[in-house]
């Protein structure tokens, strides 16, 4: 079973989402209204150790409000960011490390993202938007749609041709690599 949080800075604890969004209306030259979530997707967890996690490991609750599965963000043009699959998540990685030593059981599988929910923006600035926030090297746009599983299968790849005598081919042998 896949369990979806949200978590979001309080007002006067949320430095980041500060930063984030004067970078933005500087680089757009645009006044815009943004909320920043954490989307932590986690898997593995029984219900006492989700508990006793969400409130000391995914969230503080003083300076964080938590969503559990949703949260409204109607009338926001909405944007998700996460890395690609291979990229090392270094915020899922450290959560799964300690949910495990304070379970002192086995390690879930989690996966984020970070939700961007804009209000003031026209339809080609969130086109803009998409495009500034998202580094194609190693992140994307995430489905809002929650997984099966997160249990991540890879193809295995195709070997790689092994070239003989490189060095004495001529140009229609090396053509054909």
């Amino acid at each position: 079973m896949i369990r979806r949080l949200f978590v979001e800075k309080k007002d006067g604890y949320d430095t980041v989402r500060r930063r984030k969004l004067a970078e933005i209306e500087n680089a757009f030259s645009a006044d815009l209204e943004m909320r920043m979530l954490l989307r932590y997707d986690i898997e593995g967890l029984s219900d006492s150790d989700y508990e006793m996690a969400k409130a000391t490991i995914f969230s503080e609750p003083p300076v964080d409000n938590v969503y559990e599965e949703s949260v409204d963000l109607s009338g926001a043009d909405v944007i998700g960011v996460e890395l690609l699959p291979g990229q090392y998540d270094q915020r899922a990685d450290s959560a799964a490390q300690c949910v495990q030593l304070l379970t002192r059981g086995a390690r879930p599988l989690i996966k984020t993202a970070t939700i961007y929910a804009f209000r003031g923006a026209d339809k080609a600035l969130v086109e803009k938007l998409k495009k500034y926030l998202v580094n194609p090297v190693e992140s994307r746009l995430c489905s809002f749609e929650k997984p099966d599983t997160l249990d991540t299968a890879y193809e295995e790849a195709a070997p790689v041709p092994e070239v003989k005598g490189f060095t004495a081919m001529d140009e229609d042998a090396l053509a054909s690599y």
